[in-house]
């Protein structure tokens, strides 16, 4: 409201009242989902951190193998695969399970065994092969997704040093000696490669060539069994024995060799 100069053409004054009113500011309003999108976030990153990651694939192999302590795979030697499985799709279904076991920590030996009792010589070890690449890479994807980077900062001994960049420079020619020598576990030597640097695919091609002779040799002793006496059996036999003593003497002779040092 105007006072009486101001009509008659003095200067604008506004009242008290209108000058409180414009001046009035509001106040703002607190946002109530700031701390809940913070602690989210937290929550994202402490799951997907590198340690947590390891726990999660330290419990998934922790269950892997309370389930094979539960339902025992080594019964396929004695009660044969299910009858109402044949031809193509019981030894798809056989590589399929072959390779869930070996990341199950079951030996192969014993799954060769069964590959080669159930499904002869040739397809037994075509059979033992696919699943042993197939639960080779699923260890090795397993490895490097939840366990590379935790682990890696812990390589700083001299030896893990030099085994990641012997597996890291040389993958295939490393990982295809793995294979081939019967004194290196089947899962330890997927989950080393995993850490290190390896590529997919030297890993993939080593597992399959270094592996054939001694899955041969156990597909044909399991197709063999009923015949012990027979020349396949103990050609079979020799050629699972003599590596592995080959293996013993050679592991005998670099302990005394490390003692003398």
């Amino acid at each position: 409201m105007l006072d009486a100069h101001n009509r008659s053409g003095g200067t604008a004054t506004a009242s008290p009242r209108a000058t409180a009113t414009e001046l009035a500011v509001p106040a703002p309003v607190p946002v109530p989902s700031l701390p809940r999108a913070g602690l989210a976030t937290r929550c994202t990153r402490a799951l997907l951190s590198p340690y947590a990651r390891l726990s999660l694939l330290l419990a998934l192999l922790a269950g892997a193998a309370a389930g094979v302590l539960l339902f025992e795979p080594q019964r396929l030697l004695t009660h044969g695969w299910p009858p109402q499985l044949g031809g193509a799709a019981a030894a798809l279904a056989f590589a399929v399970a072959y390779g869930l076991c070996t990341v199950a920590f079951v030996p192969r030996p014993l799954l060769n065994l069964a590959a080669g009792a159930l499904f002869g010589s040739q397809l037994g070890l075509a059979v033992a092969l696919a699943g042993t690449v197939l639960g080779a890479g699923v260890a090795f994807g397993l490895g490097r997704l939840l366990g590379q980077e935790a682990l890696r900062p812990l390589l700083r001994g001299r030896w893990l040093k030099a085994a990641d960049g012997q597996l890291s420079r040389h993958g295939f020619r490393s990982m295809l000696a793995a294979r081939l020598f019967p004194g290196v576990p089947f899962w330890a030597a997927n989950y080393c490669a995993a850490v290190s640097r390896m590529g997919w695919l030297p890993f993939l091609l080593a597992t399959a060539v270094g592996s054939i002779p001694n899955t041969a040799a156990y597909a044909v002793a399991g197709a063999r069994a009923s015949a012990p006496t027979s020349p396949a059996f103990l050609v079979a036999m020799a050629c699972i024995a003599l590596p592995a003593l080959a293996g013993t003497a050679v592991a005998w002779r670099k302990r005394h060799h490390l003692r003398g040092r």
